[in-house]
């Protein structure tokens, strides 16, 4: 976290550098997608399906559905890797982890045990409930996915981890001087983005928030726990691969066609799973990389005696060279 203080941390630059990326995804990055399901509707009406654009109906692929839906992260990750030097004077390696060699290493572990770790989830479900599932897709066209999603939602759950549990978390701690109110707050944060997803709609703000806050404190944890983002990342992406390509149902955000279908969605008992699931994940990290001071998620914060004063919303009067 220290490397949180370098630099320029005056508050209208963390708005900035959040800000941009959304417009740079909604207003340049959906173009793509608005063009093509225009031009595939009929009397511009756009056919719904559980509260998102029904690609089936139209008649656009599901894959280029996919990749059409993803494109706008990355305009949205390449926005703030590009902003990070100027508005705050550091590089874009102090939000990764402190301005340290980036651990692939980490990312792929991370991943390959969140997939194990869901695999074993999805078997004990499709066990016990056999009648709430079915073979949805056993085609070429499920390789095709598969590469499509290797190759792009790394980049889709990189940008939400680098700005929420990158940035804004460093933003947080730095005006806080604090761990615990930066985990919470961008736990908060990262729900919310999700309140538009088509499950909110289908079964209620208050049933399906309680996931996607939990998610971000199990990503906030882990980037507090090793003092980078390189796991959150790589459990991210894991999560989304997998439910991108191995299951689907008609409510989800993405529509891909996944081998299978689920066919009903019981959202707290998904949570229940969920939580089970990232328990046995945090013991598995916290045992491979050594994570035994756990009292360090609500410790105090302390500047270095040489960092600007950060928690100013605006330049120093009386120092004309300050933020």
């Amino acid at each position: 976290m220290a490397a949180a203080f370098a630099g320029k941390n005056a508050f209208w630059r963390y708005f900035i550098g959040t800000v941009t990326p959304f417009l740079a995804s909604n207003l340049i990055g959906s173009i793509p997608l608005l063009v093509v399901m225009f031009t595939s509707t009929v009397e511009g009406v756009i056919p719904q399906k559980g509260g998102m654009p029904d690609f089936e109906a139209m008649g656009i692929n599901l894959n280029l559905g996919f990749v059409l839906s993803v494109f706008p992260f990355i305009l949205a990750l390449i926005a703030i890797i590009m902003l990070v030097r100027p508005l705050h004077n550091r590089s874009f390696g102090t939000v990764i982890n402190g301005g340290r060699k980036i651990r692939w290493g980490r990312m792929l572990f991370a991943a390959l045990v969140w997939i194990a770790v869901s695999a074993l989830w999805m078997i004990y479900s499709i066990k016990s409930d056999p009648g709430n599932f079915r073979l949805n897709n056993t085609s070429g066209s499920l390789v095709t996915l598969v590469l499509l999603a290797l190759a792009l939602i790394p980049f889709q759950a990189a940008f939400e981890e680098i700005l929420f549990r990158g940035y804004l978390m460093q933003g947080f701690a730095v005006w806080t001087r604090n761990r615990w109110l930066p985990i919470i707050l961008t736990s908060v944060l990262f729900g919310l983005m999700h309140g538009l997803n088509p499950e909110v709609k289908q079964y209620g703000f208050l049933t399906m928030m309680p996931q996607y806050i939990f998610f971000g404190l199990l990503f906030a944890v882990l980037a507090m726990l090793d003092d980078g983002i390189e796991v959150a990342i790589g459990a991210h992406s894991a999560n989304n691969i997998f439910l991108s390509v191995l299951i689907t149902h008609k409510d989800m955000a993405l529509q891909t066609p996944a081998m299978y279908e689920q066919i009903e969605i019981f959202p707290w008992k998904e949570f229940a799973g969920l939580v089970q699931m990232s328990l046995v994940f945090l013991v598995i990290m916290a045992l491979v990389y050594r994570w035994k001071d756990f009292r360090r998620l609500f410790a105090r914060i302390s500047a270095p005696a040489d960092a600007l004063l950060v928690a100013d919303f605006g330049p120093d009067p009386t120092n004309p060279d300050a933020d």
